[in-house]
């Protein structure tokens, strides 16, 4: 296991001299924070990570979870992780003090978060998938469902978790079957099957509640006629803990993630699964999106987390490893080079730092939006929502699909031990594999960015998104050193712009399916452009910081920096103009082809 799995130093630069997060503490909401405060919050992640999460990270993998007796026995830590991210208040962390919250900005909350996840990314899930769950409770739910649950969540005793899949509908909620016939007491029966729910059913707790989708009969067809209820393993009677008839059939063997199991959930077979409804009927979509979001970003964050940890232990691998010569080099007789020396080894740890600390970046300017739509009022508040509702997809889906990439460059740097169990590479490739997956497909991503989200409100988003870009365009063109870079980006935007304007009037006067078709690659575009704009936003302020001539560690760092920006400038942002150019030709082939061709 390598040492290193995250840079402090990195993320301490992100938010105290990109986002400079102390100013938050100007905003009345945030008031009771400092910049001591925050650094006490991210070293106490760290120390966290360090004793109680890193250490296992290879045995959950190797010591998958058993089921037996109805319930799924995973790693005898995870008790002791949750007991200590509930004592420590990190679930409740996010919310307000007389929740037990501790007002935590998203931007400290979501630091923290992949501090975690770094460290071991399936021991994180566990309190990270409470968190959000509690929250659904907490924002919809009625004073009783948070007299009766909330504490015990909090407090790490009671695992909450998002039920929405079933194995006939997969991504299409509106196909659910899972039916909730209400009581004369105000319950519901509820009645069918869920998969794929993660931290589903495990014995690191005493309880699991289950906040689950489900149709109420009679009610509208499609997604308009779902509902959300609060379905617990066992339900409260006079006090007492007792079985509700939810049962665990299986969980799913995974290619990874496996400390964290998947569940296959049977409830009401019996006919005795009682639900308490959450909200209004018919609005369970509209809540669960809630809960769906946050875990949006929070993908996004799990699997930089992911490429962050594969990185520095690529890194670590090439500082060590001798292997042959360099071209150069005709005397055999002398000592292998390290293969830190190689060419192609050097682009590919500049691969992975790029987008480890680049999407850091995003996704950390995401939670920067949320903290400030939290402290802002009118116009204001409605620019940060826009700008957060329009960047989500990105944030999820860029990361995760290039985490995918880094982990697998990673491998490559290590080679065939790479390839071995003996390494961390393979498990880091094979858990970040699932996040292009959680929380709806880049597919799905795709067409919820360009099929609702720039479309909204005539455009809106799109051009306060253009206006962010372009503040930073406008500071970088002020110096010499990275001028050529802010006029790369700015051509880039300028032809983003005009394909989006082609695709809208492509929707306009097409089939829906002519304008979505590419939409994975009008995505990919947007990646691409959101995270060289952070790269370009940090370079303006590593310019200011090499101008006071630093020395050592520090003018090593802030080199690196510079040295991640000009290789993704000038391997990755030219990747938009064959995307652009796909983007912009009149070919139909994925529409028209013939399935039958498919053989």
């Amino acid at each position: 296991m390598a040492k290193q799995y995250m840079s402090m130093r990195n993320l301490r630069f992100l938010l105290n001299e990109v986002f400079k997060v102390e100013e938050l503490t100007k905003q009345p909401i945030y008031q009771d924070h400092s910049k001591e405060t925050f650094d006490m919050m991210l070293d106490t992640a760290k120390q966290i990570s360090d004793t109680l999460l890193h250490p296992i990270y290879e045995e959950m993998d190797k010591n998958k979870p058993e089921l037996g007796d109805n319930i799924i026995h995973v790693h005898p830590q995870v008790r002791a992780i949750m007991k200590e991210f509930g004592d420590g208040g990190w679930i409740a962390a996010p919310e307000d003090y007389e929740h037990g919250g501790q007002k935590m900005p998203a931007v400290i909350y979501n630091s923290c978060n992949f501090i975690f996840h770094s460290a071991n990314t399936a021991a994180a899930s566990y309190p990270g998938l409470t968190t959000g769950a509690a929250d659904l409770i907490l924002t919809y739910g009625s004073d009783e469902l948070k007299d009766a649950y909330l504490s015990k969540m909090y407090a790490g005793e009671w695992q909450g978790t998002m039920a929405l899949t079933e194995p006939h509908a997969g991504s299409s909620l509106g196909d659910i079957t899972t039916s909730a016939e209400p009581q004369e007491d105000g319950t519901y029966l509820i009645k069918g099957q869920k998969i794929f729910i993660s931290a589903g059913d495990h014995d690191g707790v005493e309880n699991v509640i289950h906040l689950m989708l489900a149709k109420i009969p009679g009610g509208p067809p499609g997604t308009k006629g779902i509902s959300l209820f609060v379905v617990p393993k066992k339900r409260i009677e006079n006090g007492e803990l007792v079985p509700n008839d939810l049962q665990t059939a299986g969980f799913e063997a995974k290619m990874g993630m496996k400390g964290c199991p998947i569940a296959h959930l049977i409830m009401g077979d019996k006919g005795d699964c009682k639900g308490w409804l959450v909200g209004e009927p018919h609005n369970g979509i509209r809540y669960m999106f809630q809960m769906m979001n946050g875990a949006r970003l929070s993908v996004g964050m799990m699997s930089t987390g992911l490429a962050s940890a594969a990185y520095y232990a690529s890194l670590e691998y090439a500082h060590e490893r001798p292997q042959g010569r360099k071209v150069n080099v005709r005397d055999m007789t002398t000592s292998p080079s390290l293969i830190i020396e190689y060419a192609d080894v050097k682009r590919m740890l500049l691969f992975q730092k790029s987008i480890v600390e680049g999407c850091l970046s995003f996704v950390t300017q995401c939670a920067y939006y949320a903290d400030m739509i939290k402290a802002s009022e009118g116009e204001e508040r409605e620019k940060y929502q826009l700008l957060l509702d329009l960047l989500t997809p990105i944030a999820k889906s860029y990361p995760a699909e290039m985490s995918v990439q880094s982990t697998s460059a990673g491998v490559q740097v290590l080679g065939g031990a790479g390839y071995c169990a003996d390494f961390p590479l393979q498990q880091f490739f094979r858990d970040t594999r699932i996040n292009p997956i959680y929380e709806g497909t880049t597919g799905i991503q795709a067409m919820d960015l360009l099929g609702r989200k720039v479309p909204a409100k005539m455009g809106k988003s799109l051009m306060l998104y253009a206006a962010e870009i372009n503040e930073t365009i406008g500071q970088a063109k002020a110096n010499d050193a990275i001028k050529p870079y802010a006029e790369k980006l700015e051509a880039v935007l300028q032809k983003f712009s005009e394909t989006t304007m082609k695709l809208m009037g492509l929707a306009q006067s097409q089939d829906p399916e002519v304008f979505l078709a590419d939409a994975s690659l009008y995505l990919e575009t947007a990646g691409i452009m959101s995270i060289a704009w952070q790269w370009l936003k940090q370079a303006v302020v590593v310019q200011e910081k090499l101008a006071d001539t630093p020395q050592g560690e520090e003018l090593n760092f802030y080199q690196g920096k510079m040295a991640a920006l000009k290789y993704f400038y000038n391997y990755e942002l030219p990747k938009t103009r064959g995307l652009i150019e796909r983007l912009n030709s009149d070919d139909r082939l994925t529409l028209e082809l013939d399935k039958a061709y498919l053989v």
